[in-house]
Parts: structure tokens; C-alpha cells; sequence
């Protein structure tokens, strides 16, 4: 073979090298990346909702918010809308996503209202101020705002979110507690297999104790997969609160349901409840938990 030949068959060969090479490389920078729940991403979630000030109903904020999470619901995939009512003369308004179809139907539930006063603070000067909400509010609605952007789309289950409005407010002015949740499970047609609520799981020192109105199978569940995940010290085995939360309204209706809260926690309702006191290891641990409890089965 002729050496000019010879040198053009190289350079041939040499631009293939570089080609695939490029293309490879095009193709791992633009791949999607893998799935899975960030602890800090959702840490990041705490910090957004917080920078609304307070999501009180009929605030800035709470209004603010609402908007907010239906945006980054749409942007994550999911069909988002703002449940409203009226309760006891104040509006209400849940905010829903779903996604998906198949063999089981799971709610995940968190509510996102703070509390209009603090009324637990130690300091009796404070009381009249809203709580900021780190933890009790935007705690379980980061880790519910990363399973959104986490969770696969491909799932053999219909997933919905639920935000509600008005579950802290009770005692004041005669309002009444789990308010939003109330009425989304009032208006729900057919019977899911699961509900799921997420409340102050955000917490440092978490302890996430099975809660004593809470489904047993699915508490039993959920606890067996934090354990193989590593997370057993967060989800101790032994029973201790009796809560009226947002998982109540679908316990009445025989609707399975668990309450993942962790209440012994020293800042509630008071000033204090602020994003240092949120843990991204925390919110890895229950939202980890829940992702592999849902994609694993």
C-alpha cells in the first residue's frame, strides 16, 4: 500500500477514535442523572419556605407558597392543582399532584401551613408572633418535593402528593386542627391502599416512634425498611405518641394510614423552630425511606 494511502487510512481511523470518544463523552454529560432522594435538596426546600416568611393562612407567604409548589410540581412531571374550600368562614387550599397509574394507589401526605402564634414559647413576650415552621411544616414538605423530582415516572402505582392548608391553626379562635386534610379525605372517590403524612421528621436528634393511631402493616412496613436501609436508630421499634394528625381523617374512613412524627421535639410552636434546627441527614433518612418503600415493592 502506497504511504500516502497508508497515512490517510490512519487519520481515518484516528477521527473515528476521536468521534466516539466525543459522543461518548456527549452522552455522559447529558444523561439524566440516577434517581434518588437528596437530603440536600430537600434541606434546600426548608430553607426556600422559610424565606416566604409565614405561611399562615391569609399571609404573603402562605399564598406565596402555594403558587410555589404548584410551579415546582409542574416542573417536576406531576399534574398539580389548589384544592379550595371554605371552613368555618376561612379559605382553604390544599395543593394535589399525581402521577401515574397501576396496581396500587399511595397518598404522601405533609401539611404546609405554619402556626399564626407561638404560643409554646418559653419567653410569654414572643407568644403573639408566628412560628417560623422549619420543622413542624417545612419539613415533611421538602421531603415530599424531593420524591417528586426523585421517584421514577415509570412506576406500577398512582402516586399522589398532598399539601394541606389549615392543620395548625387549631385552638385558635376556635379554629379547629387537621383542618385541610379533613376535607381532602371528604372528597376523595374510591379507597387508596396507603396514606403516608410526614411531620417535624426534620428534627436533628431524630426518633421517629411508631404512632399508636397509625395502621400497624403499614407502620410495620415502613419501619422494616428504614431498619435494612440502615436507618434503624431514626425509626425506634417502641410505640409512644398518640397523635391527632393529618392521618386521622383517613383512619376514620378505614382508609390505612400512618403518622411519621417525631414530637419530642423541644422547639414546637415556639420561635426557635427555625432551619438550624433541620438536619439534611434527617430528611435523607425518612425521605430514603419512603422512596425505597415505594419503588421496591
Amino acid at each position: 500500500m502506497p504511504l500516502r494511502n497508508k497515512r490517510l487510512y490512519m487519520l481515518i481511523a484516528l477521527a473515528a477514535v476521536v468521534l466516539t470518544g466525543l459522543l461518548g463523552w456527549l452522552y455522559l454529560r447529558n444523561r439524566p442523572a440516577a434517581l434518588h432522594f437528596d437530603g440536600q435538596r430537600a434541606y434546600q426546600h426548608v430553607e426556600t419556605q422559610l424565606a416566604f416568611g409565614p405561611r399562615t393562612p391569609g399571609a404573603p407567604g402562605h399564598a406565596a407558597l402555594v403558587d410555589w409548589l404548584v410551579s415546582t410540581l409542574t416542573e417536576s412531571g406531576w399534574n398539580a392543582r389548589v384544592q379550595e374550600t371554605t371552613v368555618q368562614g376561612r379559605p382553604v387550599r390544599n395543593v394535589v399532584a399525581q402521577r401515574g397509574s397501576g396496581s396500587r394507589w399511595i397518598i404522601l401526605g405533609a401539611h404546609f401551613d405554619t402556626r399564626e402564634f407561638a404560643d409554646q414559647d418559653p419567653d410569654p413576650s414572643q407568644r403573639s408572633q408566628p412560628v417560623p415552621g422549619a420543622n413542624d411544616g417545612a419539613s415533611g414538605v421538602a421531603v415530599l418535593l424531593e420524591l417528586a423530582r426523585s421517584l421514577p415516572a415509570d412506576l406500577d402505582a398512582e402516586i399522589w402528593l398532598a399539601f394541606f392548608d389549615a392543620e395548625d391553626q387549631g385552638e385558635i379562635q376556635g379554629q379547629n386542627w387537621i383542618v385541610g386534610s379533613e376535607y381532602f379525605s371528604s372528597q376523595l372517590k374510591g379507597r387508596p391502599d396507603a396514606v403516608v403524612i410526614v411531620d417535624m421528621i426534620g428534627d436533628a436528634d431524630l426518633n421517629i416512634h411508631p404512632e399508636r393511631n397509625s395502621d400497624p402493616t403499614l407502620t410495620e412496613q415502613i419501619w422494616e425498611q428504614a431498619a435494612r436501609l440502615g436507618y434503624a436508630s431514626q425509626f425506634p421499634l417502641d410505640p409512644k405518641h398518640r397523635m391527632i394528625d393529618d392521618h386521622i381523617p383517613f383512619i376514620r374512613r378505614e382508609i390505612p394510614a400512618v403518622d411519621l412524627i417525631d414530637f419530642d421535639y423541644p422547639y414546637w410552636h415556639t420561635l426557635a423552630d427555625t432551619a438550624d434546627k433541620v438536619s439534611s441527614d434527617s430528611l435523607q433518612a425518612v425521605g430514603d425511606t419512603l422512596w425505597h418503600w415505594i419503588t421496591d415493592d
